[in-house]
């Protein structure tokens, strides 16, 4: 593809399911994409970052979708959810209640990008705590937690803002928060320093 072509960026994952995998068939298709000499961005969030033609960009789309691959966009939006590696059955673990949440999010336009997580057991691989808005299942129950930064000097463990909220409560309550920061939030505000700066009882009443 030439230079002068004009490209955007999107982020690419395989859909929410048992861990973060690719197939052959998804990585073709990917590659089709790329030039000899150019590399393909793995982010912390489970996301691969890649280049299109922009006047080409929903026919793409639909391509990747065909193979089974989520596209989504890169900037002040709500990534697509992390999950750990799920290592138990699909109902034990909560898969649809994750992919639901995605489905309602994903994608959605913020003040600054938003990290939201999601984990399966107390374990916590995909790591709730140090996420913007972090759940873990527990049990039969679900804990919804905010604030948590993984990087720098301000690094900090997400406070509980939910304790056993029903999966329709859980889904409601997160859209809740986040329609919130995106009306109130400043540009550029992250969602960490938009927590400190309001009361939290909102996100709650």
């Amino acid at each position: 593809m030439g230079n002068d072509v004009k490209k955007i960026k999107i982020a690419l994952n395989g859909g929410i399911g048992f861990g973060a995998k690719l197939n052959s068939k998804q990585l073709v298709t990917i590659s089709k994409y790329m030039d000899e000499d150019e590399e393909l961005e793995l982010t912390t969030f489970q996301q691969l970052y890649l280049e299109i033609p922009e006047e080409q960009q929903e026919e793409i789309i639909e391509e990747f979708k065909r193979v089974g691959l989520e596209s989504f966009p890169v900037g002040n939006f709500v990534k697509s959810l992390r999950t750990c590696n799920f290592c138990k059955g699909e109902e034990e673990e909560g898969m649809p209640v994750a992919k639901e949440l995605n489905r309602r999010i994903a994608g959605k336009p913020v003040p600054f990008t938003l990290k939201v997580a999601y984990t399966g057991c107390p374990i916590g691989c995909g790591e709730p705590m140090l996420s913007d808005i972090g759940v873990m299942k527990i049990r039969d129950h679900y804990n919804l937690y905010v604030g948590g930064q993984a990087k720098g000097k301000d690094a900090e463990v997400g406070s509980l803002l939910m304790e056993y909220p029903t999966p329709e409560e859980l889904y409601d309550a997160v859209e809740k928060i986040i329609g919130l920061y995106s009306q109130m939030g400043k540009k550029r505000e992250t969602f960490y320093k938009f927590l400190k700066r309001i009361d939290r009882s909102l996100l709650i009443n």
